[in-house]
């Protein structure tokens, strides 16, 4: 399989600025269209959190051309999709279809971004739906210590602190109104990426682009800067009772590195080595396998425009919660305190640079990809750099990153689930 780059992806940016770009792969019929618009949460009020989850949701009810039962019905009857969703820094849309039917997807993605007329009935469904989302995460442990611990490890003020899908009692009070001015406000083609992939000539998947967005009338806006995120230089600890389960969920962590830090790539790697290889990395092997301690534990840094989270989470019995917590500290202070023996390192940099072919297997898995690699200006090479790049990190500079980010002193911790026994 050959990793795309710059021999085989096209770039191109439209008048009004949107960036196209393209990689036929000629193996199967289908397309896949993947894409961001620049607007999402980090965009609302506090006291409006959810408003751009919900906006997102409701593009799709309904626009000037198409009813919602229409949208579907076409859809349907070619074996499409189309999807848009709200994120914190940005808005996503795709579609999937045959080859022969992506001017009928492009058509409808286009007219649910550009046309969306928020009608009044759907936008009360959609609250419902929404609603009773919020109620099953009320009882949900592993989503309730998320949420917690991003509201620990993060400013009040902050973005990354609020729940993207809002909470009860904002999602209550957001009107129709709110909707369509938040739409007014920050929709529109400044910022925006769409990536193609897929059984089409390059030159014909830029024209269908432009023909459905390319007289999208640009308009700017200033977005206020991300608010800074102070180190963590204690412990903030918060448990949620829920009575009635059986499990307790726990997550501790700090504020990581952005995508565009230095040391991203050397925290994938320490991260890879504390809670993902194999079965889960060092905590899987000793909080779960050796001692006993837990259904699963497992650690993720998630990158991203800013600071977003690298944390440990763990699924114990109530009963174990404290020593569940003894044992992950111990893993991240050795990962902080003693370097990583070169087969370790080897292994886990070989399970990294032999997963990616893994994730180019499909159509979906190259575009979000690419999508990425455009995201955080890493380049059309990227791909072709990547192994070099892991391959390249030494067992100094993963206790580097370590010492840097983490600390088992100084950390965010969030258990949600039953009171003490």
């Amino acid at each position: 399989m050959s990793i795309p780059g710059t021999n085989d992806i096209t770039r191109h940016e439209l008048p009004n600025g949107i960036i196209v770009l393209v990689r036929e792969n000629h193996s199967s019929p289908s397309v896949i269209v993947s894409g961001y618009l620049c607007v999402g949460a980090y965009d609302e009020r506090p006291e409006q959190a959810g408003l751009a989850t919900f906006t997102a949701s409701a593009l799709m009810r309904g626009t000037t051309h198409r009813a919602f039962e229409q949208i579907y019905e076409e859809l349907e009857s070619v074996g499409a999709s189309v999807g848009v969703g709200g994120g914190t820094h940005t808005t996503g849309f795709g579609t999937k279809s045959l080859v022969e039917d992506l001017p009928l997807a492009l058509d409808i993605l286009a007219d649910v971004l550009r046309h969306p007329t928020f009608p009044r009935d759907e936008i009360g469904k959609l609250r419902g739906e929404i609603l009773t989302d919020l109620e099953e995460r009320a009882h949900d442990t592993r989503r309730l210590a998320g949420l917690t611990f991003h509201e620990l490890a993060y400013p009040k003020e902050h973005p990354y602190a609020r729940s993207l899908i809002g909470y009860t009692e904002t999602v209550n009070m957001l009107s129709r109104d709110d909707l369509a001015g938040f739409y007014a406000s920050g929709y529109g083609p400044q910022g925006m990426v769409i990536v193609v992939v897929g059984a089409v000539e390059a030159s014909d998947a830029l024209a269908q682009i432009k023909a459905a967005f390319g007289d999208w009338e640009n308009h700017t806006y200033e977005r206020a800067p991300l608010p800074d995120v102070p180190h963590i230089a204690e412990i903030r600890e918060r448990t949620v009772i829920i009575p009635g389960k059986a499990q307790s969920d726990v997550v501790l962590g700090c504020p990581g590195p952005a995508r565009a830090a230095p040391d991203f790539l050397d925290a994938v790697v320490c991260n890879t080595i504390l809670g993902v290889f194999g079965l889960m990395g060092r905590l899987g092997e000793k909080v779960r396998d050796e001692q006993g301690l837990a259904y699963y534990s497992f650690s993720r840094v998630a990158g991203g425009p800013g600071p977003g989270p690298w944390c440990v989470i763990a699924g114990v019995n109530p009963a174990n919660v404290e020593r569940a917590i003894v044992s992950i500290r111990a893993e991240i202070r050795r990962i902080c305190e003693e370097p990583v023996d070169e087969k370790e390192l080897d292994d886990n940099k070989a399970f990294i640079t032999g997963s990616l072919p893994l994730r180019l297997e499909t159509n979906e898995g190259v575009a979000h990809t690419i999508l990425n690699m455009e995201h955080y200006s890493l380049g059309l090479d990227y791909l072709q750099r990547y192994a070099g790049l892991i391959n390249e990190i030494t067992a100094e500079r993963i206790q580097a990153v370590a010492q840097r980010w983490l600390d088992p002193d100084a950390y965010a911790l969030a258990i949600a689930g039953p009171p003490a026994t």
